[in-house]
C-alpha cells in the first residue's frame, strides 16, 4: 500500500515512532490499516516522509475527519470533498457523518470577523451535499409533521445546522417543511393544511421576536397543542421564556424532539411516538 519495503517501514518506525504495529505472539509486526491509509494518503499529498507521518498523526487514524475534510476547502478542493465524504459514509451513518464530519469541518472555517472565500466556499459546499442527501431520504412512516421557520441568512453557519436538521428528522420518518418567517401569516393556511404541524422549530436569527410571535399565534390557531421548541437561540434566554430548547447538535436535536413526540400530550399518543422512537434506532450507528 505505502510502495515502500518492510525495512524501510521498520525504519520510519524507530524514527518516527509511526505507524505504530503490534507484535504477535511470534514476533511479527501488525499495522492497524487506519494508520497505513493514514500515511498513504499524507504521503501522496506531501511527498515527504516527515511531513507525511505528521499529517496523518493530526488528522487521526480514521477513514475520514473533520480535519481531513477542512483541508480539502481549504486548498478549494471539491473532488477531494466528494472523496472523503464518501469515504465517511463507508464507516459512519449519514446522520454521524453530517454531525462528526461535514459540520465540523465548515464550522472550523468560521470567522466572526467576516466570511471569508474557504468559509463561503464550503458553506456551498455543506449546502449543495446536504440538498442532495435530502432527496435521497425515505418517504415519511409516520403522520407526525414538523414546520421550521428558518430565520438565517446566506453564509450562516446556523442555516447548515437548520438545514442538517431538517435532513436527519426525514431520515427518522418525519415530515418537514421549512419556511421563512419573511411569510405572511395570512398565506400559511395552506401549508398548514397539508402538513398539520405536531411541533414548530424556530431558528436562526435574523428576524424580530414579534414576527416570530405572530407566526407561532397563526400556526397554533390552526394546529392546537402544535409544541414550540427553539433550536440554537432563535428565541433568547431570559428566562422567562417557555419554549422547549433543543440541544445544539442536530442528533441530539432530534432526539429531543422525538421524545416530545413520544408523549401522550400530541396527537396520536404513545403509542405512535414510541414507533417513531423504534423507528429511530435503524438510524444511530
Amino acid at each position: 500500500m505505502l510502495r515502500v519495503s518492510p525495512n524501510t517501514l521498520r525504519s520510519w518506525e524507530r524514527r518516527y515512532a509511526f505507524p505504530r504495529p503490534i507484535r504477535t505472539p511470534g514476533g511479527h509486526r501488525q499495522y492497524a490499516l487506519a494508520e497505513i491509509e493514514a500515511l498513504r494518503l499524507a504521503m501522496a499529498e506531501t511527498r515527504n516522509v516527515s511531513s507525511a507521518v505528521a499529517l496523518a498523526r493530526e488528522r487521526g487514524t480514521g477513514p475520514s475527519s473533520s480535519a481531513r475534510l477542512a483541508d480539502a476547502f481549504a486548498a478549494f478542493d471539491e473532488e477531494k470533498a466528494n472523496r472523503l465524504l464518501e469515504e465517511s459514509l463507508s464507516v459512519r451513518s449519514v446522520e454521524r457523518t453530517v454531525e462528526e464530519v461535514l459540520l465540523d469541518a465548515v464550522g472550523a472555517h468560521a470567522d466572526p470577523d467576516g466570511c471569508t472565500a474557504e468559509y463561503e466556499f464550503a458553506w456551498r459546499y455543506a449546502t449543495g451535499w446536504l440538498s442532495a442527501i435530502k432527496r435521497l431520504a425515505p418517504p415519511a412512516a409516520f403522520p407526525h409533521g414538523i414546520l421550521i421557520f428558518d430565520a438565517t441568512a446566506a453564509c450562516d453557519l446556523d442555516a447548515l445546522y437548520a438545514q442538517a436538521l431538517e435532513l436527519i428528522l426525514r431520515r427518522a420518518g418525519l415530515r418537514t417543511l421549512s419556511l421563512t418567517p419573511a411569510i405572511e401569516t395570512d398565506r400559511l393556511g395552506r401549508a398548514m393544511s397539508a402538513l398539520h404541524p405536531s411541533a414548530v422549530v424556530l431558528t436562526g436569527q435574523r428576524v424580530s421576536l414579534d414576527s416570530i410571535g405572530r407566526l407561532v399565534y397563526a400556526v397554533r390557531s390552526v394546529a392546537h397543542g402544535a409544541v414550540v421548541f427553539d433550536y440554537r437561540g432563535a428565541v433568547p434566554d431570559t428566562g422567562a421564556s417557555t419554549v422547549a430548547r433543543l440541544r445544539r447538535r442536530p442528533i441530539a436535536a432530534r432526539d429531543d424532539l422525538l421524545r416530545q413526540l413520544d408523549s401522550p400530550s400530541l396527537a396520536g399518543g404513545r403509542s405512535e411516538g414510541a414507533a417513531v422512537t423504534a423507528h429511530l434506532s435503524l438510524h444511530r450507528a
